[in-house]
């Protein structure tokens, strides 16, 4: 099987990329896409039909297209949907604004490259030579294209907490992955739930526990007990933030920018007049304060930069108002089975002793893997073949500037590129959409003058 480009993956960075070779490409040219997931484009976070789970990132800056910023509210307009630029709209909308652009797109037949979808798993890649990559598939086959787009997202985070720490027995109690909404069924309404971790996914989870009729006792127990703050109700414009000059560390960027909201600027403009320049940041910090930033400043980082739609924080807040919604902050210790539920130990943060947490159920809302390998055998036997390398600091794979592949001795692959989340030890803030829309179109771009090179040579 043989196509122009291809790309590898489901989720949104593949349909980001898919549009936009769809839109850059010739009517001659072919691409592969290669996944096994029905939800092409939605995702985990886009499929979700709860009109609670908001986008965190205002309607007016969601389009799939950087150079067309009202193209996501002329959708929702033409769906009779009333969401202004600064409003947040709900997740499943998005994800049928991704499918609809992508259908008009293919509806265009003869106007646009084809498009095939391949329902299979990449197992292998064979070679990576000048050609171009070779992918076998699970199904036999195999698949040659001049250029490759690995869009395979993040896996689930693992428990935090080595195995012999969680017996086994206390397993059947555990939801390791809330995203399967499969499990909602087994909740009664009074049971108590601790929710490990106090990020964006946990307080998904506590709404759509709610909206279920839910009405036990829920615990949240994360390693600093920080929650996501709000968005402003009244959206205040981005502030340039005051950076400092020349050599950059994380103390010195830190203390300009608290002296700045200290001075009188609101943090919430600072943080968004950040956020275009974070890429640049995060490449000008060395290796060693940006390992310092993971390890001290994340969690401050995430509840700042990652907010959540007004809405959403108010019925969370009033959850946590009236002890619905318990938020401790320490240290998992042991996951051990009781009668009818288990029993969590734990560390609090800042004493010495451990805790003893009774519940029916322990739901793990820890986030994402960092590396982005365990949850793909490709990348695994990619790594271990040393095609392809880590960051240094496990983020994920190590890419040039323009999001080409790098090898285990640190050279490009050739026609090899990564998009997304897989490339956050690189770029940092590849995560929204705001950033991968933007990588995207660059990489579609460049995979298109790869395969008409490709082309020419074959003419």
């Amino acid at each position: 099987m043989e196509a122009d480009v291809a790309i590898v993956g489901a989720g949104f960075s593949a349909i980001a990329v898919a549009v936009h070779l769809l839109r850059s490409l010739p009517p001659e040219a072919s691409i592969a896409v290669i996944s096994d997931d029905p939800g092409f484009g939605r995702g985990t976070a886009y499929r979700t039909e709860f009109h609670l789970h908001r986008l965190n990132v205002p309607a007016g800056r969601m389009s799939l297209f950087p150079d067309e910023p009202n193209h996501f509210l002329d959708w929702l307009a033409r769906q009779g949907r009333a969401v202004k630029a600064g409003d947040f709209a709900a997740r499943g909308d998005y994800g049928l604004y991704l499918r609809d652009t992508l259908a008009s797109l293919l509806r265009a037949r003869g106007q646009r490259a084809r498009l095939d979808f391949v329902k299979a798993k990449a197992v292998d890649c064979v070679t990576c030579a000048s050609g171009g990559p070779t992918f076998a598939l699970d199904t036999g086959e195999r698949l040659q294209a001049s250029a490759v787009a690995l869009c395979l997202g993040l896996g689930n985070a693992d428990l935090p907490l080595p195995p012999e720490r969680c017996s086994t027995a206390a397993m059947p109690r555990i939801i390791a992955n809330p995203w399967r909404l499969g499990w909602l069924s087994q909740i009664e309404p009074e049971d108590e739930i601790c929710i490990l971790g106090s990020g964006l996914t946990m307080v998904d989870q506590v709404l759509t526990l709610r909206a279920k009729g839910h009405r036990g006792q829920i615990h949240v127990l994360s390693r600093r007990g920080l929650v996501p703050h709000s968005h402003a109700a009244d959206p205040v414009p981005p502030l340039q933030p005051a950076l400092p000059e020349g050599s950059l560390t994380l103390s010195r960027l830190l203390s300009a920018l608290r002296a700045q909201v200290r001075g009188g600027a609101e943090w919430r403009a600072v943080m968004d007049g950040l956020r275009p320049q974070t890429q640049a940041l995060w490449q000008r910090l060395p290796q060693a304060e940006r390992a310092r930033f993971l390890r001290h400043a994340l969690a401050w980082w995430n509840i700042h930069r990652h907010r959540i739609a007004p809405p959403v924080h108010r019925r969370f807040a009033a959850l946590m108002e009236d002890g619905t919604v318990t938020v401790h902050a320490g240290f998992l210790s042991a996951i051990e089975p009781a009668h009818e539920g288990v029993t969590l130990r734990y560390r609090p943060r800042g004493g010495r002793g451990q805790m003893r947490l009774p519940v029916d159920w322990v739901i793990n809302c820890t986030g994402m893997e960092r590396a982005g390998l365990g949850h793909s055998p490709l990348l695994s036997d990619m790594a271990a073949r040393a095609m392809i390398s880590l960051d240094p600091l496990g983020l994920g794979l190590a890419v040039d500037d323009r999001s080409q592949v790098l090898d285990a001795a640190g050279q490009p692959q050739p026609g090899l590129f990564a998009v997304g989340a897989l490339t956050a030890g690189r770029f940092w803030e590849i995560t929204a959409v705001p950033d991968i829309r933007v990588q995207a179109k660059a990489v579609a771009d460049a995979m298109s003058g790869i395969a008409a090179l490709a082309r020419g040579k074959a003419k």
